[in-house]
């Protein structure tokens, strides 16, 4: 367990949180500057209000995202999330019993679109993220670096 708490703390996921006025294509600006530059979006959701947009999103090459969103004016901020993998429908509920049990709180969770092994995941925003990936580990799910879903 503690190599997964080391690889965790040197190699997390991380989760843009992308700021766009709320108007038409700028979504689609943004992914297609990120498909030019061939920056992959593993996972995305996007919280719309009246006025603007919230895109968390996770991407395969970090840097190049950061430097993009930069020079072409995106606001972002970045936090860790934890990203686990899962087989079945199913899983979703026993990732969330495991949590439950180690007494986690989830803040949101969404999916990934795609990953290099083509095996489903998970992106969730919690409160103690070295807690339960050992409490995912012991229910036998695997939890991911950025290096699991980068390509």
């Amino acid at each position: 367990m503690a190599s997964t708490k080391t690889t965790l703390a040197t190699d997390p996921v991380r989760q843009f949180s992308v700021f766009a006025e709320n108007r038409v294509g700028r979504l689609y600006d943004l992914t297609a500057l990120f498909k030019e530059n061939s920056v992959h979006i593993m996972a995305i959701t996007v919280l719309d209000t009246t006025d603007s947009a919230i895109i968390r999103l996770i991407v395969d090459d970090r840097e190049k995202a950061r430097e993009l969103m930069v020079n072409n004016d995106f606001p972002y901020t970045e936090c860790d999330v934890l990203a686990v993998e899962i087989d079945d429908e199913t899983a979703l509920r026993d990732v969330l019993a495991a949590l439950l049990e180690a007494e986690i709180n989830v803040h949101y969770v969404y999916s990934f679109i795609k990953r290099p092994d083509s095996k489903a995941a998970l992106a969730l925003s919690i409160e103690d993220a070295d807690v339960a990936a050992q409490a995912l580990n012991r229910r036998g799910f695997k939890v991911l670096t950025q290096r699991d879903i980068s390509r």
